[in-house]
């Protein structure tokens, strides 16, 4: 039985011994004398003295609770056999003329030539271990080694394979998505903040009072004591699969949701705001019918209010998501063509739009690169047209430049007015700060006018709108030249006139300053000498201008209407102006997938109520007490369109439609003689 089995019988604990009168003695020596004490004490085993002895002579104030289980303990031994000396190495020093004046190392010598016949053993396995232990060291600080140059291999070669082996800028690799979104940035308050500062934005919330308690946590939005109470409408999202590295999602409407819908679109169909405010008394948050009250208070210029129910559907939305969807990663995807996920992206859009005009550019930035990231590829609502003009606004120039860097190969964003002109101007405005290198502002210069003479000679037909729009008079010799004279934007196609009339009437006032038009003034003239030298990019430019812009997509469509510029809505084809156009659903795609239907209106021919049937013939509205219990049942896409332009019609003849006054000859006087006094 070991020795600590037998003390834990007899009920003793380490350290416990009877000391005596000298038990503690601490004597100060040398570290030699010291090193010596611990190898004679790690090679002659156990320490001599016992409890029965007269005490224990102490060197570490601590020895006294280790001291029984040394021998006990394997690892404690193995760290003090690293600890102690070799006996050699202390008989070489004593034979060396070492001698020490302390009783202390007398009573060690003599403790060592009374130890037992097994010394010669103990110091071998010591010095097996010793060289062991040596060895292990040696293999892991040489594996350590190996290992380090192996990891700067790899990396040389990374780095000759990716030509970033010279310091710099970090690799593509290290920098977040182009379209990565900041959560902080999606709250205007962090903008203000550092407008204003936090006292001015927070003055009003500081006094803390009891409000209502909404169940999440948003980000887009933040939750309003204003608001009705929060119960779940019937929205919700679901992930439909995951691929490459994409997750699609798409909303969903149950049974509750679908019939609210349908009322909606029933009450849109009678023209008549009010309908909708009773819906929203009952659906408090409905999305759709939040988006198109919110636009009624708009025009009604109740700018506050409509805010306010645009920031309701966000927060409605946003309770909806999907554990996975992430509004920051830029991997999620949302269906355009579906139904349910329009409200999503015309709320973000309209969103941003308010946020713009509040002053909060930066904001409005991040809105717009997460409408972008939720379907980069088809652009619903081609927010290429945008990003460029909320870039410039935030004074964000670098990011504008790794956009048109990234994505000019596979985008062909030279080919877009607004990016022709913007990142040259980008490139301008960044060598106009002074915290940046001297070569560093030489090359942005360099760089801007090289692009801004490539943008002139493709886009002529925008410097006259542009010099116009800024109210400067230009130079004869350019208002005159054939390539920038009125020939230059009246030959350029329509769908070219529509995206250059959608840049200037929102950018324009971005190249009123005097160092941006002097420089463009320099660049005009440059590149009217390379049209009069003949230069060959002309005709190039010419060309491509008369095939790439014959007609625009449906996309830009719809961001026209969205963007409500007057010289832009002008420029629309007439089969676009033509069509119905709804606020909570502006062109629909053609290709539209739906997930339920409304049922078909019930034929008044079944009710037999003539009266009826003649009010339906005048009024497609009009409908009975039994139908109204039946709103919201009616028919499909199509039919909703051609119902809308028949009442458009139906109210325009009665708004004409009056009785002219036809006099009668009275009696007493048959020739209508007489005074008109």
């Amino acid at each position: 039985m070991s020795r600590r089995a037998l003390r834990r019988l007899r009920g003793e604990q380490r350290g416990q011994e009877p000391l005596g009168p000298d038990a503690l003695q601490f004597v100060l020596r040398d570290d030699d004398d010291a090193e010596e004490e611990g190898s004679r004490r790690g090679s002659g085993g156990r320490r001599p003295g016992a409890a029965g002895k007269e005490g224990v002579r102490v060197n570490n104030r601590f020895e006294l609770i280790n001291i029984e289980d040394l021998e006990d303990d394997p690892m404690v031994n193995r760290e003090r056999s690293d600890c102690a000396l070799p006996d050699t190495v202390v008989s070489r020093k004593n034979k060396g003329g070492v001698q020490c004046g302390n009783s202390e190392t007398k009573h060690a010598a003599d403790v060592t030539k009374a130890m037992s016949p097994e010394q010669p053993n103990a110091s071998g396995k010591l010095r097996k271990k010793k060289r062991k232990q040596k060895s292990k060291k040696s293999c892991t600080g040489e594996s350590s080694e190996n290992g380090l140059e192996d990891i700067d291999r790899i990396l040389e070669r990374i780095e000759d394979s990716s030509g970033f082996s010279c310091p710099g800028p970090p690799p593509p690799s290290c920098r977040k998505h182009v379209l990565y979104v900041e959560h902080r940035h999606l709250n205007p308050d962090t903008e203000l903040k550092r407008y204003f500062g936090a006292r001015a934005v927070l003055g009003e919330q500081r006094p803390r009072q009891r409000q209502r308690v909404y169940p999440k946590c948003t980000w887009l939005t933040t939750p309003k004591s204003t608001w009705p109470r929060y119960s779940k409408p019937g929205l919700s999202m679901r992930l439909l699969e995951s691929k490459k590295g994409l997750s699609f999602f798409a909303f969903e409407h149950n049974e509750e949701y679908q019939q609210a819908q349908h009322k909606f679109l029933a009450a849109v169909e009678s023209m008549e705001p009010n309908n909708i405010v009773v819906l929203l008394q009952t659906s408090p948050y409905h999305v759709d019918s939040l988006l198109q009250l919110s636009d009624a208070c708009r025009f009604q210029e109740d700018q506050e209010m409509a805010r306010d129910l645009i920031e309701r559907a966000l927060y409605s939305m946003e309770c909806a998501f999907h554990p996975l969807f992430s509004l920051t990663s830029g991997t999620c995807r949302l269906d355009y063509r579906r139904p349910e996920n329009r409200s999503f992206y015309l709320a973000l859009y309209k969103q941003m739009s308010f946020l713009e005009k509040r002053g909060c550019p930066r904001t409005a930035l991040e809105h717009c690169k997460l409408i972008l990231s939720l379907e980069p590829d088809e652009d619903p609502l081609c927010m290429l047209l945008l990003i460029d003009h909320l870039a410039l606004r935030a004074r964000n120039y670098e990011y504008l430049i790794r956009l048109f860097q990234e994505w000019e190969a596979h985008r062909n964003l030279s080919q877009l007015p607004n990016f022709a002109f913007s990142v040259p101007l980008a490139y301008f405005l960044l060598s106009q700060q002074t915290d940046l290198p001297e070569h560093e502002l030489a090359s942005a210069r360099e760089q801007a006018s090289l692009l801004i003479q490539q943008a002139l000679t493709m886009f002529p037909g925008a410097l006259m709108p542009l010099l116009e729009s800024c109210s400067v008079r230009p130079d004869a010799a350019v208002s005159s030249h054939r390539f920038f004279g009125p020939d230059a934007e009246i030959s350029q196609p329509p769908a070219l006139s529509q995206l250059v009339s959608l840049y200037l009437g929102r950018s324009h006032f971005l190249w009123k300053e005097p160092a941006t038009m002097s420089w463009l003034e320099e660049n005009v003239r440059k590149v009217l000498q390379a049209v009069d030298a003949g230069d060959p990019a002309v005709e190039a430019c010419e060309n491509r201008r008369k095939v790439l812009y014959q007609r625009a997509p449906r996309n830009i469509h719809r961001h026209v209407i969205l963007s409500e510029i007057k010289e832009a809505i002008a420029a629309l084809p007439p089969d676009v102006t033509t069509q119905s156009m709804m606020g909570f659903d502006p062109l629909p795609p053609l290709d539209t997938i739906y997930s339920y239907v409304r049922p078909e209106r019930l034929s008044p021919v079944s009710h037999g109520n003539t009266i009826a049937l003649f009010f339906r013939s005048l009024l497609p509205n009009y409908t009975t007490e039994g139908e109204r219990l039946e709103e919201g049942l009616a028919g499909g896409p199509n039919h909703n369109q051609g119902l809308n332009r028949l009442m458009l019609a139906v109210r325009d003849m009665m708004a004409n439609f009056h009785f002219n006054d036809v006099e009668v000859p009275r009696e007493d006087n048959p020739e209508g003689e007489g005074d008109w006094d």
